[in-house]
């Protein structure tokens, strides 16, 4: 009986996880085509092959399933590892090139998000809600990266710590990729190589070598 229970958990966990795989790809189908704010949990349920409680036992609200997929573009395992990776870093520039190297991953993971993102956040309070708490949050965890470049006094001379993270949050946006990257047809390796050296030129004192 033991082994039983713990294949029919294994069977619904499996389950599961397929069944939140095709809400989500139905979602970013649907919110592509016809704009977020168009589309209904009635319609997702629909092209995704499943009830509408279903959804709403999943996500909740439409808001979570978009939450959902954007936070599934990047798998968390690489981002922790790029941001691990960036805090252990003893050298200033290679810490902001890893800084730079961590954003073209998330937006080039983005990128077929970028648009129902716009778009939604312009027609839709709840999601420019969602918007504002992501970039609040992305302005918090840079908050110890730049204490970090303080302590290290790799910091241009007179650059306060606001400042710094102020110039470090607004180069690092989702933005700056889109106008380049999309708008400009630039590749993402110019805007990782651009961004790194902009970082540097930005941040860090002449005096930081390595």
């Amino acid at each position: 009986m033991k082994k039983k229970r713990i294949y029919s958990s294994e069977t619904r966990d499996a389950k599961a996880l397929q069944t939140r795989s095709q809400i989500l790809k139905a979602a970013k189908q649907l919110f592509q085509n016809k704009g977020f704010d168009r589309v209904t949990i009635g319609m997702l349920a629909k092209a995704a092959g499943v009830s509408m409680p279903t959804i709403y036992a999943v996500f909740k609200s439409k808001r979570g399933v978009l939450q959902s997929l954007i936070d599934d573009a990047l798998p968390a395992e690489q981002f922790t590892e790029l941001v691990d990776d960036s805090m252990n870093e003893q050298s200033p520039r290679k810490r902001l090139n890893i800084t730079a190297k961590l954003s073209r991953q998330i937006y080039d993971a983005e990128r077929g998000l970028m648009d129902i993102l716009r778009g939604a956040s312009v027609l839709a309070p709840e999601l420019k809600e969602l918007e504002q708490e992501r970039e609040q949050r992305r302005y918090e965890r840079q908050g110890e990266y730049v204490k970090k470049l303080m302590q290290d006094k790799a910091l241009v001379k007179g650059l306060t710590i606001q400042k710094a993270r102020d110039i470090l949050w607004s180069l690092t946006g989702r933005d700056m990729y889109r106008m380049l990257v999309i708008e400009r047809a630039w590749s993402s390796d110019e805007y990782e190589k651009w961004l790194g050296k902009v970082l540097v030129e930005s941040l860090l004192a002449a005096k930081v070598e390595k």
